[in-house]
């Protein structure tokens, strides 16, 4: 009788184990979820934004700029959130933009 007891405490326990080995291997997976979340989608966005505001912050007159709409145009003037681009030959054609709208400055080659 003594022995058919100390089985069932036994498994009973080994249940218990169980259960808590099932609780804490379902935080280590979330744990890894989320650790992976941040490596693959935050990580890479965060370095993108501090590329194009370190792209921003390096504009300065005479660079060619693309804008996000696909034109290119050449740096005039620049003030605190937007600046002056002139498209084309024309020398009418200047247009103030916001600074967000750039996608992307190449500086002038120097010879």
């Amino acid at each position: 009788m003594n022995l058919l007891l100390t089985e069932t405490m036994t498994e009973a326990d080994a249940a218990a184990a169980g259960n808590t080995f099932g609780f804490g291997m379902m935080i280590i997976i979330y744990v890894v979820l989320f650790g992976a979340l941040y490596f693959f989608m935050m990580r890479p966005q965060k370095k993108e934004q501090k590329r194009v505001a370190e792209m921003i912050a390096n504009l300065a007159v005479g660079d060619c700029i693309l804008t996000t709409s696909g034109f290119y145009g050449i740096v005039i003037d620049i003030s605190d959130d937007t600046v002056i681009v002139e498209f084309g030959n024309n020398k009418n054609c200047r247009i103030p933009m916001d600074k967000s709208a750039i996608s992307r400055v190449e500086k002038p080659e120097n010879n």
